[in-house]
This record gives C-alpha cells, sequence and structure tokens, in this order.
C-alpha cells in the first residue's frame, strides 16, 4: 500500500488543479536561471543521443511544454487525474498520463532523461529511497536526471492553497547536500548542485545528477 500521504496529495492537487494551472501558467517567464538549468538538461539528453524524457509530477504542464520547445521529446506523468484534464486541455500536442512516481509504470531503462521539478516536496523521508530507486530503474545507463525542490530543513502541513482550496499535503524543505546523499546512495553521480533565490523566503535548490551504469561505473 502506497500510504494515506499519496491519496492526500492526490485528492488535494485534484482540487487546486484548476487554479494552481493559472497561477503558474507563466512560471518559467520571470525566473531565467531556472529556464537555463532546464536547457542545460535539454543539452545533456541531446548530448547523449535523445530519446523519450519523463517530467515527473508535471501538474498542469507549463514545464513539460517548456522542454518540448528545446527539442525534448517529453512525456508528462502526474499523480492528479485532474492535474492530467488540464495538461491535455492546455498542450493538447503533448503526451500526459496519470502516474504514482513510486511505481511508474515504464519498462526498466526506457527513458533517456528524468525531470523531477519540485515534485519530491511531498514525499516523506522515508520513501524518497524508493522513488530515487524507481528513476533509477526506468532511466537507462548515463542518463541525466535534474531534482528541484525547497531548500531548508523542517516540513509543515500545507491545508489551504491555490484559490483557497482546502489541501492536507506536507511541504518538505531539504538541504542540497542530504539530497544528493540520497541521489548518489540510489545510484546516480551527482554532477552539479544551483541554488536559488536564496534571499527569499522560499529559497530552492536543483541537483544535476545522472545515473550510474549497469556494472557500477559512471559510465
Amino acid at each position: 500500500m502506497d500510504g494515506d500521504w499519496l491519496e492526500d496529495t492526490r485528492v488535494s492537487y485534484d482540487a487546486v488543479a484548476e487554479s494552481y494551472a493559472e497561477q503558474t501558467r507563466d512560471a518559467l517567464s520571470g525566473v531565467p536561471f531556472l529556464r537555463a538549468a532546464l536547457r542545460l538538461f535539454a543539452d545533456s539528453v541531446h548530448d547523449r543521443g535523445g530519446g523519450v524524457v519523463a517530467d515527473v509530477g508535471c501538474g498542469p504542464g507549463h514545464v513539460t511544454a517548456h522542454l518540448q520547445t528545446l527539442g525534448v521529446d517529453v512525456v508528462g506523468i502526474d499523480l492528479s487525474p485532474a492535474m492530467i484534464d488540464v495538461a491535455r486541455r492546455d498542450h493538447p500536442h503533448l503526451a500526459f498520463t496519470v502516474g504514482s512516481m513510486t511505481r511508474l509504470g515504464v519498462p526498466d531503462g526506457a527513458l533517456s532523461g528524468l525531470l523531477a521539478f519540485w515534485s519530491l516536496i511531498h514525499i516523506p523521508d522515508d520513501e524518497i529511497p524508493g522513488v530515487l530507486g524507481e528513476f533509477r530503474r526506468v532511466l537507462r545507463p548515463d542518463a541525466p536526471l535534474l531534482v528541484g525542490f525547497h531548500l531548508g530543513d523542517r516540513s509543515r502541513l500545507k491545508t489551504q492553497g491555490y484559490g483557497g482550496h482546502p489541501m492536507k499535503v506536507y511541504v518538505h524543505r531539504r538541504p542540497a547536500e542530504r539530497v544528493a546523499g540520497w541521489l548518489r546512495e540510489a545510484g546516480f553521480v551527482v554532477t552539479a548542485r544551483m541554488l536559488v533565490d536564496l534571499d527569499t523566503e522560499l529559497p530552492g535548490a536543483l541537483v544535476f545528477a545522472r545515473r550510474i551504469g549497469a556494472h557500477g561505473s559512471a559510465n
């Protein structure tokens, strides 16, 4: 069983899907460092020959669509059926599917890259190793992974958001080195870290990594 936290996350984002989409539709336009990070990720995919990439926790699909403009063959995956409905409506030329990052339903080694852009923030600490193990399973050797998350070292229960709708999700802020350590333990090489919005109330971090090869090498 996936546990109540997963169902709480699904129900919460079903409730806020429309208002969340409205508030985040142009979210990338004012943050050039995030666009630069996505460009680096896309370049890394292209440098390794391309292939299908998953945007896991894609929400209403605005980041998925941005990756497509960078020439990435991308599919969006989200836990919330309502979010996927919005993504399909707003980006009908792209592929979106309902799925959980705890069990992606993707064959072993099928993906040439994976993006988790602020989608691990509701995952409990003790579930993170399993999720990252699932990411490793679906990625081919040497494929890139980009993880974005809230920077910090505390958690809080979010009970309302995005238009005032009720929610019931824990939001976890984590140190960049902790996330990097989890990635190494899960079979990834950490290649870079970027810290963003450091002087705001909600600083963030991005960790770039790539899947270690089948025989334990980094190549």
